[in-house]
């Protein structure tokens, strides 16, 4: 691994796709909550909008304004040039996002986003994660509700129980928020991609290396009534579930035989059952090309939530974590977690891997790899919670 010399570039950090919901609600925060010193810009095709959104940002004349388009990976190259960190909401990824990631991992330039496409992530693993260790690139998937809470929350569960044996967690997500029209547009994509998902996970299979003397894993748990959550219990096969396992294989400290289980939990049976159906109608739904542009119609990418409803959202995701005779109860909890917290966790993600003094990593890496301790104290000091709620014996 050799790192670029990058710190002559113009930037400390360039967001791309500001002008969108997510992006702008991010600007607002990174210019609300910037350190002294920091050189970053907002970046986007339209540069209208751009100029509009650095007129209304506290302290805007020094925000820098660049132009690039998806389209013309030139200009996503020279982006990438600019800048030490290049955070994108550009989504959903698998359409828009891999020319940028080529452009980081050639540029030795850290990369952010907000996906929660596994086939994409699958995929940049493949064709860039070599090139990334090459020039000291940092690939960084999933900054935002997906999946730091969970991400940090195992890690955080983690480093509460004994080292050097055994462990399992549970988590179990509460929430209560709309969603993005980009996050809707991506779960349509994978509902729709769901032969495709498997078979860039197989290629994924084939060029991880093996994990030797450890294990790690994260079985499809079975709905259930879970006494530890006060809840039933719905498996969520969600992107979060194989980023906690990449991070568990990568780190040691997750113990010889590591397992991870991730759930919705939902009070009353009647709304489990009527979620589930929901769900699967929807992923069938996905399936037919006409009712997916209907569906697609119904909320566009940029559309998002009032200020008023985001303040009225939140989120909870409580893990039990066992091992060594210890169970931990643990929590990580927050407002808003489709815009105002994602915005909060993406922002905070780029700004530690600028400036915090972090572990040696290249490549793709997940949260809990690249940043850990460091972005798990950046979000406690943004109204974060990590909390240990209770510790017992077995």
């Amino acid at each position: 691994m050799s790192r670029l010399n990058n710190t002559d570039r113009p930037y400390d950090i360039v967001l791309f796709g500001a002008t969108g919901f997510v992006g702008a609600l991010t600007a607002e925060y990174l210019a609300a909550h910037a350190p002294e010193g920091l050189r970053w810009a907002i970046a986007a095709r339209d540069g209208r909008k751009l100029e509009e959104l650095r007129d209304r940002l506290p302290g805007g004349s020094g925000v820098g304004v660049l132009r690039a388009d998806v389209t013309d990976p030139a200009s996503l190259r020279e982006l990438a040039r600019q800048a030490r960190v290049v955070a994108t909401t550009v989504g959903p990824y698998l359409t828009y996002g891999e020319e940028l990631v080529a452009a980081c991992a050639d540029s030795g330039t850290d990369y952010v986003d907000l996906t929660g496409e596994p086939e994409f992530v699958d995929l940049v693993y493949v064709r860039h994660d070599a090139r990334a260790r090459e020039t000291g690139a940092r690939l960084v998937h999933a900054c935002g509700f997906d999946s730091i809470p969970h991400d940090l929350g195992v890690y955080f569960t983690v480093r509460h129980l004994p080292e050097g044996v055994p462990l399992t967690v549970d988590g179990f997500v509460r929430a209560d928020g709309a969603f993005s029209g980009g996050t809707f547009a991506s779960a349509l994509n994978q509902f729709a991609r769901a032969r495709h998902m498997r078979a860039a996970a197989r290629d994924r299979a084939r060029h991880e290396p093996r994990l030797m003397g450890r294990r790690a894993s994260s079985p499809t748990g079975a709905p259930r009534f879970a006494g530890e959550a006060n809840a039933w219990a719905l498996p969520l096969p969600t992107l979060d579930p194989r980023v906690v396992v990449r991070s568990a294989r990568a780190l040691e400290r997750y113990g010889p035989d590591f397992r991870y289980r991730h759930y919705a939990a939902v009070e009353h049976l009647p709304v489990a059952a009527g979620g589930a159906v929901a769900v699967a109608a929807l992923a069938a739904a996905a399936q037919l090309p006409p009712a997916r542009r209907w569906l697609s119609g119904r909320l566009r990418p940029g559309q998002g939530p009032d200020a008023e409803r985001r303040a009225r959202s939140w989120f909870s995701v409580r893990f039990v974590g066992e091992g060594g005779g210890r169970r931990v109860f643990t929590e990580v909890a927050g407002g808003d977690p489709g815009y105002d917290e994602t915005a909060k966790m993406f922002a905070e993600s780029a700004l530690c891997l600028a400036f915090d003094e972090l572990p040696p990593t290249a490549g793709q890496v997940t949260t809990a790899v690249a940043m850990g301790d460091a972005l798990t104290d950046r979000l406690r000091a943004a109204g974060i919670t990590f909390r240990v709620a209770a510790t017992r014996k077995v």
